[in-house]
């Protein structure tokens, strides 16, 4: 089963306008209620040889317009070529993104797996004893689905869930108490949240910036199809005397 349909939908789904993906390079639109990136901020999602990029408003549209212009779609990607770009004042990403289906996925049964609802207090625990950053970073405490649990005693050590997506795609959170890596742990309750999702008839996504989220994607099955950057582009101004927004030089 192709994959790539699917998820060029969801995409096309969160730019916040009508976007489609052209056959090969990165077709820019203008959507200031983008889901591709946080607000105010200009994303870009490449999937194969094809990518859309949101901006906020017409002349960031502009500028990322004139920074893609002849260059190789996977440039788009690099936060090195973002680094001396004029107008771009910062770069998040890029976020690898990998799907599977059910004859890619890979199980793994290690440690016994407890289930408990989202917000459960154990999970609260959980979160507060790793760290409000590697929390965020994970997207645990957002996730909708159950949470699948491996615990040390009573203690919560790892925990893995999904945040349901437009699409019928369930974006996969997994963290891990760092006294308790390297232990199979994160593979494990990662597996039981992709089972969960792929028994609700779920697409599994996995975004991952580390290069050991995206290794333990691939063991479970998952399959790179692209992946996601965000640019912070100056706000356009309007000068006195003019109507047409420019771009005023960084301090």
């Amino acid at each position: 089963m192709s994959l790539m349909g699917p998820v060029q939908h969801l995409w096309m789904s969160l730019a916040g306008v009508a976007a489609s993906f052209p056959t090969s390079g990165i077709q820019v639109f203008v959507a200031a209620e983008s889901r591709l990136c946080p607000p105010g901020w200009a994303g870009v999602v490449v999937l194969g040889n094809a990518g859309i990029a949101t901006a906020p408003n017409a002349a960031a549209a502009d500028i990322l317009r004139r920074s893609l212009s002849g260059l190789p779609t996977g440039t788009a990607l690099q936060v090195e070529r973002w680094g001396g770009e004029p107008h771009v004042l910062d770069v998040l990403g890029p976020a690898a993104l990998a799907y599977l289906d059910e004859q890619e996925f890979q199980p793994w049964a290690g440690a016994d797996v407890d289930v408990l609802p989202p917000g459960h207090p154990n999970l609260a625990r959980f979160v507060a004893t790793v760290g409000q950053d590697e929390a965020e970073e994970s997207g645990i405490d957002e996730v909708t689905s159950s949470v699948f649990v491996v615990r040390d005693g009573t203690e919560v050590t790892a925990a893995a869930g999904y945040r349901h997506w437009p699409g019928s795609v369930a974006h996969l959170c997994v963290l891990t108490d760092s006294r308790f890596r390297r232990r199979g742990l994160a593979r494990t309750v990662a597996s039981s949240a992709v089972a969960d999702a792929l028994r609700n008839r779920l697409l599994p996504q996995w975004r991952a910036r580390p290069e050991p989220s995206r290794r333990l994607a691939g063991r479970l099955g998952f399959r790179g199809l692209g992946s996601q950057v965000s640019l912070l582009i100056e706000r356009p101004t309007v000068h006195r005397g003019s109507e047409t927004p420019l771009v005023e030089d960084a301090p």
